[in-house]
């Protein structure tokens, strides 16, 4: 059995790789290719919880499940706040044959995948990122969507402000774009054209008002049914996008939130961004529109990366 550590992922899941993927797991999942369950958690308190999440990239191709961790005060430490493995089975045999640091495989392709949305449903001419989070992801983020816009600046916000100052920093110097930081989230979008919320917030931090008509949103930082980075307002006035439509009717908190509020019915997730990809479903229908790409995680693409990465290793 092969075992991909979190060097070999990081050496080998470049963007250039798991962006292409990413989109191809996307067009499959919502074409019924591929299956997945509902993730399954355990609350271990503190914010801390574990996680399972099976699928299959076919009937008779490769299949398995992640299993991952999430410790958010990990970040503090200098440690990964998702520990885990990717559990690769052969679609043959059903013999399990590659192990693969999850940690990593999830930085990344959680990244690439808002990449992907934000190709199909961010205005041609957007190029002005707002970044709010200073932690993995969004570091992770603003590499990838370097990649599929020609960013003009990056601005980013988190709860303390030195630490964005030094995260503003570190991106200025890694993707020598002009990056500042701001203290108030108002402040730091208010001219974005593609926002990415990747906080550990519980509450809204960002609200609808402050958002200006056409820009996209990828709200990537609530993972669960419970926390939520924005509030009502926004939700209900944009054109509101799934990475698996399933999942977010279940478990998309910003969502269900605003549902249970009576302002939106199930049908205001028109879709999937898989769809979108496929051509069969709309992506953004006008240049004020506001889209949002609701991202819970594919475990499916955590699959086809780990496939990726087996059939890729030496050995």
């Amino acid at each position: 059995m092969k075992v991909i550590d979190r060097d070999e992922v990081a050496a080998r899941l470049t963007y250039e790789v798991c962006i292409p993927l990413v989109r191809r797991a996307m067009i499959a999942l919502s074409r019924g290719e591929t299956r997945q369950l509902l993730r399954q958690i355990i609350q271990l308190g503190g914010g801390r919880m574990f996680g399972t999440m099976p699928g299959a990239l076919g009937e008779r191709a490769m299949f398995g499940c992640k299993l991952i961790s999430v410790f958010p005060d990990n970040f503090a430490k200098g440690v990964q706040s998702h520990q885990g493995v990717v559990v690769l089975f052969d679609g043959e045999s059903g013999a399990p044959i590659c192990v693969v640091h999850a940690g990593e495989v999830t930085a990344i392709r959680t990244a690439a995948a808002s990449a992907v949305a934000t190709d199909a449903l961010a205005r041609p001419d957007a190029t002005r990122l707002a970044i709010l989070g200073y932690g993995e992801q969004a570091l992770t983020h603003a590499r990838a969507l370097s990649k599929v816009r020609p960013l003009s600046d990056i601005t980013v916000w988190g709860r303390t402000f030195e630490k964005a100052r030094a995260f503003a920093d570190q991106l200025t110097a890694e993707l020598d774009l002009p990056v500042a930081a701001f203290q108030d989230v108002r402040d730091a979008v208010a001219e974005a054209d593609i926002i990415c919320t990747v906080s550990s917030a519980k509450e809204p931090i960002l609200r609808g008002a402050w958002v200006k008509p056409g820009t996209h949103l990828n709200l990537v930082g609530s993972s669960f049914a419970g926390p939520t980075e924005v509030d009502h307002d926004l939700v209900v006035r944009s054109r509101f996008i799934a990475d698996y439509r399933e999942g977010v009717l279940a478990q998309g908190a910003e969502f269900l939130k605003a549902k249970e509020a009576g302002l939106i019915g199930d049908d205001h997730v028109v879709g999937e961004i898989g769809q979108v990809l496929d051509g069969v479903l709309p992506g953004r229908q006008s240049a004020d529109q506001i889209t949002v790409y609701k991202s819970l995680g594919h475990v499916v693409q955590d699959l086809a990366a780990a496939q990726a990465l087996y059939e890729a290793s030496p050995g």
